[in-house]
C-alpha cells in the first residue's frame, strides 16, 4: 500500500549519525512497496516525497527555490537536496576510483591502515617435504592514518536565491562538490608521493637527460614495476603535453582512440590521467589494485538546522577522508628536473 503521502519528513531524521537522510525515509516508505508502480518503481523515498510537494529540481521547468519553504514539511527535505547536488558535484569530478584500490568506512576518527611484508618476496614458492613454507606478514601500520576534513561554506540569503531556479542552483551547489573533491585528491596525490606518515614514500626516478621527458624515460618507469603492472599515470597539464608530444605516443591506433572518444593512454597501455594536484615536473606512476586506500569517516555533513530554519545564510559542507599507501613498491615517481 503506497503511503509517502503520510509520511512527515522532519529535521529529527538528519540526526540519526548511522543512517542518511534517506535511508531513514526509506524505512518509513520502503521502496519495495513501489515495484509494481510504472510511476514510482524507478524512485527513491527522497523522490517521491518531492513529487508529493510537486517540487521540480531539474530541466526547463524546474521550480524556484523558494518552492521547498512553502510549507515546514517541504523545507525539510531541502538539505538533502543540498547534499545529492553536492555530491553529485563530487562525482562527476572524481578521478578517485582510477587510483583507488580499496575504500574503508570508519565511524570514528582513528585508523591504522594494514601493510603486507615479506622478506622471501611476494611470489608463491615450492616447497619441499619438511621445509618451512616462505610466509607474508600482514600487520597495522604503526602511525595512524590522517584524516583531514575538507568543506565549504556556502554563504548566501534567502532573499538573493528565492527567486532563482533549481536547475541553475543546482549548478552552483555541484560547484562546491567539485571545490570538494579536488582538495580530497590532491591529499590522495601528496599520499601517494609521500606516503603516510609510515615511511612508505614513493621510490623516485629520474629521466635521462634532465627536463627533457624521453620514450625510454617511460619504458625505464615500466619495468620498474615488476611484479606489479604500471596500469596509471597521473600528470600535471603541462607535462602532460610533454607526453602527448612524444613521438612514440603519435601511435595510429592511439591518436585515432583519443580523437574518437576524448579517452588517452599511452603506449605502455597505463590510463594517462590530468591532474591538476600533481607537481609539474613529476608523473606519478602507480598499479591501482594495489597501491592506495581512501578512509571515509561519514558521508558529507552540513549544518541542517541552518539550512531549514534560516534558509541557507551560512551553511558548513564539509568532508572527512584520509588515504593509506598499501603496497608502497606500487608506486613511484618519474622527475623530470
Amino acid at each position: 500500500m503506497s503511503n509517502y503521502m503520510q509520511i512527515k519528513p522532519s529535521r529529527e531524521l538528519y540526526k540519526n549519525a548511522a543512517k542518511s537522510f534517506t535511508q531513514a525515509l526509506e524505512e518509513l516508505d520502503p521502496t519495495s512497496l513501489y515495484r509494481d508502480d510504472a510511476l514510482l518503481s524507478s524512485t527513491d523515498a527522497f523522490q517521491r516525497q518531492l513529487k508529493r510537494f510537486d517540487i521540480r529540481v531539474s530541466g526547463p521547468d524546474s521550480d524556484p527555490v523558494e518552492k521547498f519553504f512553502s510549507t515546514a514539511d517541504s523545507a525539510a527535505l531541502f538539505p538533502e537536496y543540498v547534499s545529492r547536488a553536492i555530491r553529485t558535484g563530487m562525482e562527476e569530478n572524481d578521478i578517485l576510483p582510477s587510483i583507488l584500490a580499496a575504500t574503508t568506512n570508519i565511524n570514528g576518527m582513528d585508523y591504522r591502515s594494514i601493510a603486507a611484508k615479506s622478506g622471501d618476496g611476494t611470489a608463491a614458492a615450492d616447497v619441499i617435504e619438511g621445509a618451512t613454507i616462505p610466509s607474508t606478514v600482514i600487520s597495522t601500520q604503526e602511525n595512524l592514518i590522517r584524516l583531514t576534513k575538507r568543506g565549504r561554506l556556502v554563504v548566501s540569503s534567502y532573499e538573493a536565491v528565492r527567486f532563482q531556479k533549481l536547475d541553475i542552483f543546482t549548478v552552483a551547489l555541484k560547484q562546491v562538490g567539485a571545490s570538494i573533491m579536488a582538495a580530497h585528491i590532491a591529499d590522495a596525490v601528496d599520499v601517494l608521493i609521500n606516503g603516510d606518515g609510515n615511511g612508505n614514500a614513493a621510490e623516485t626516478v629520474s629521466v635521462t637527460q634532465s627536463g627533457q621527458l624521453a620514450y625510454n624515460d617511460l619504458i625505464a618507469l615500466w619495468g620498474k614495476f615488476d611484479p606489479y603492472e604500471m596500469n596509471t599515470l597521473l600528470v600535471s597539464n603541462t607535462d602532460m603535453q610533454k607526453i602527448l608530444k612524444l613521438e612514440e605516443f603519435k601511435d595510429p591506433a592511439t591518436g585515432l582512440n583519443f580523437q574518437a572518444t576524448g579517452r588517452l593512454t599511452t603506449p605502455l597501455g597505463a590510463k594517462l590521467i590530468r591532474c591538476s594536484a600533481v607537481p609539474e615536473g613529476k608523473i606519478v606512476a602507480l598499479d591501482r589494485r594495489y597501491a592506495l586506500e581512501m578512509v571515509r569517516a561519514g558521508d558529507i555533513r552540513m549544518d541542517t538546522d541552518r539550512l531549514i530554519d534560516r534558509q541557507l545564510e551560512r551553511a558548513a559542507v564539509t568532508s572527512i577522508a584520509g588515504f593509506a599507501k598499501i603496497m608502497p613498491e606500487a608506486v613511484y615517481v618519474l622527475t623530470l628536473s
